[in-house]
């Protein structure tokens, strides 16, 4: 596995349930609405792959090559974004819908009445304690929205990316094309979701347990793809 090495903090291997996984982070080229995700995918993975593994997605690079990314400049946001956006409990990890622009997005994602029932919903039982009501209403979709961070690589540190769209799908089409089943996810520092995967028989508990720990970094570490290998110590790894 030359070349594939653990992001600056992070660690290569994870144990959950007592078995051993390697997360081998890829690192490719700052990939654009122009980039074929099947294209970029095999280039970048299929010479490490081994039989066996699983290939994880970032879900942002499968809504860039969806043209689902857009810079901040071309939103309009609306009198009501702007105001709902000033009640969005913001994380040094990622905006999420904390910004007019992101929460646009949300508005054309879900709807507006979807959006005022999620804001109320949030807003009578966060006094109690319960945190994400309003994303368990408004959806994976809505979640998956990211937006303008400093240390985001550009230049998407000035855009606003939706979430895939038919994830799923997106992912059986790479598994039919790999040979190897794919999980689309949704990492960060606070949490994992998994957005879509090939087949059900890969649980979502399982796949967000082995990464918990955000492998492939939040910030300019430009590894969007990862290989995961189930297995211990060197052999693992492949060497």
């Amino acid at each position: 596995m030359t070349g594939l090495r653990p992001n600056e903090g992070k660690s290569l291997t994870i144990e959950v349930n007592g078995v051993e996984y390697a997360r081998l982070p890829v690192r490719t080229h700052v990939i654009a609405a122009e980039d074929d995700l099947l294209d970029v995918v095999s280039k970048y993975v299929r010479p490490h792959l081994k039989q066996d593994d699983l290939v994880f997605i970032s879900e942002r690079v499968v809504a860039i090559t969806q043209g689902r990314a857009f810079p901040i400049e071309d939103i309009r946001p609306s009198a009501m974004a702007k105001f709902l956006s000033k009640f969005v409990t913001r994380s040094p990890y990622g905006i999420g819908i904390g910004s007019p622009w992101t929460m646009e997005l949300a508005i054309r994602e879900a709807g507006y009445l979807r959006i005022l029932l999620a804001t109320m919903a949030a807003a009578c039982t966060r006094p109690l304690g319960i945190r994400g009501v309003f994303y368990k209403i408004c959806g994976k979709d809505v979640a998956a929205i990211d937006g303008p961070c400093s240390y985001t690589l550009p230049p998407y540190n000035e855009y606003a990316v939706l979430g895939p769209a038919e994830p799923d799908k997106v992912a059986r089409g790479l598994r039919d094309e790999l040979g190897r089943e794919v999980v689309i996810i949704d990492a960060n520092d606070l949490g994992v979701s998994v957005l879509g995967k090939s087949t059900d028989s890969l649980s979502d508990e399982l796949c967000e347990e082995v990464f918990r720990d955000n492998p492939l970094g939040q910030s300019s570490e430009q590894t969007p793809l990862c290989i995961v290998r189930k297995g211990t110590g060197a052999r693992a790894l492949g060497c």
